[in-house]
């Protein structure tokens, strides 16, 4: 019994020796083509399809870049930059959709629209310089008699304002009636030199009174009485408001004096401020609405009078005058308003978000949506600012063509990092561990 146990096992062990010896020689074979699989698997890319990719970066810094795989300074492996991804054309971005969707990209469509702006200014209202008087006297003398006595007294055209003693004025009107008198007993004379000389002696006297605003009825009356005023009445020449007043009774006047200023406010001008910026949209005929802070609801319409020539050096605005009725004497001389200035309508013009247009200071940019997560920067010519949010395209994009409107500065940013790597593998020399331009040496 011990014997057939004994042979029992020993069966056994031949048999797995024999089934193992077998194994060996069946396997043998198939192993090889799992090794060369294995390195035919070493041999193909990262990249979809098997490609070899454009270049290595560093997944958290993409200036650190290689030209084949390794760690970056963070002990991270690098990541590959295949083809699809560098972009297919010169400037064009390729942007995974995850990568668009986390960056919050927004696009619009380029379109046809009508611009118009409204320039809002604050403005300040003045006297119509055209219906503001002085009065003068023309004559040297002595108030004696002040019929308006206070500025922003209301006066009428003709009305009396004060009166002024004159010895001047008193003497000419003695030598008018001497000339009048001398006149009659000459014009029945038979020479002419002295009939003619005693009406031209008349008619210069006359001129005199005359040429100091001397009025034509009391020229008359001195004719018809005989009777010489000492004193001379000087009267409103146009009604308005007396805004000043340089005379009191008792004072000596001069012709160069300015006795009073009178100004007629039924019509007013209003100064706007108006931003530099802003000037190619203003034109004379625009109309312009006035609103007082101290007036809600009620507005005052205008008309744009003149655009001045000049800018405040200050301030960097330029004056746009308005001018408004104002029978009612509501607008009063230095108040402030708020303006608004309805400017022409620029009609069918190429026009984008103003939030699209990335400005350098030497150029503007736009980023172009090109389809499946292709982008191009691409300049662009802009023209007048709506102020609500739309710029004019005058070159550089198509209608219907779509743009970036938000997230384009990051697209930007990634366009030119891969623009400089792009030169620097079009340029390389193929010498291992190289430097590239925006990486950063190993330490």
């Amino acid at each position: 019994m011990r014997a057939g146990r004994l042979a029992s096992m020993l069966g056994v062990a031949v048999l797995a020796v024999a089934i193992g010896w077998v194994g060996r020689g069946w396997l043998a074979p198939t192993g090889q083509p799992q090794a060369s699989g294995g390195s035919s698997a070493s041999k193909a890319g990262p990249c979809p399809g098997g490609g070899q990719p454009r270049y290595w970066k560093a997944r958290m810094d993409p200036t650190y870049v290689r030209e084949a795989p390794g760690k970056s300074p963070m002990g991270m492996d690098l990541v590959p930059v295949c083809e699809d991804e560098a972009g297919a054309g010169a400037g064009e971005v390729r942007v995974s959709p995850n990568i668009v969707q986390s960056i919050g990209v927004r696009t619009a469509r380029v379109e046809r629209r009508d611009l118009s702006r409204r320039v809002r200014a604050v403005g300040r209202v003045d006297y119509d310089e055209r219906l503001v008087d002085h009065v003068h006297t023309k004559i040297q003398g002595w108030v004696e008699r002040l019929y308006v006595e206070y500025e922003g007294e209301m006066v009428k055209r003709g009305q009396p304002l004060l009166e002024i003693y004159s010895p001047e004025l008193v003497s000419t009107q003695e030598e008018f009636l001497l000339a009048a008198r001398y006149r009659d007993m000459t014009s029945e004379s038979p020479f002419p030199d002295v009939s003619e000389g005693g009406s031209a002696l008349f008619d210069a006297t006359r001129r005199r009174l005359e040429l100091w605003d001397i009025p034509e009825r009391d020229v008359d009356r001195l004719l018809e009485t005989g009777e010489v005023r000492k004193s001379l009445t000087l009267y409103a020449p146009s009604s308005g408001v007396v805004t000043h007043m340089m005379v009191r009774k008792g004072m000596e006047v001069s012709p160069n004096a300015n006795l009073y200023t009178i100004a007629d406010l039924s019509r007013v001008w209003l100064y706007a401020d108006v931003y530099e910026y802003e000037l190619p949209w203003i034109k004379t005929g625009q109309k312009g609405s006035v609103e007082l802070s101290y007036l809600p609801g009620q507005s005052f319409q205008g008309t744009v009078t003149y655009v001045y020539p000049f800018l405040d050096p200050k301030t960097r605005t330029a004056r746009v005058r308005l001018e408004l009725p104002n029978e009612d004497l509501t607008l009063k001389p230095d108040m402030f308003a708020n303006v608004t200035i309805e400017t022409e309508v620029h009609r069918n013009v190429l026009a984008i978000p103003d939030e699209a247009v990335i400005r350098s200071g030497q150029r503007n940019l736009v980023i172009v949506v090109l389809g499946e997560g292709r982008f191009e920067p691409r300049d662009v010519e802009v023209g007048i600012d709506s102020g609500d949010g739309w710029l004019e395209v005058r070159s550089g994009l198509r209608d219907g063509e779509e743009v970036v409107t938000s997230g384009q500065f990051l697209i930007d940013s990634e366009s030119k990092l891969r623009e400089a790597v792009q030169k620097l593998l079009g340029t390389g020399d193929g010498d291992a561990g190289h430097e590239m331009p925006g990486s950063r040496a190993e330490e």
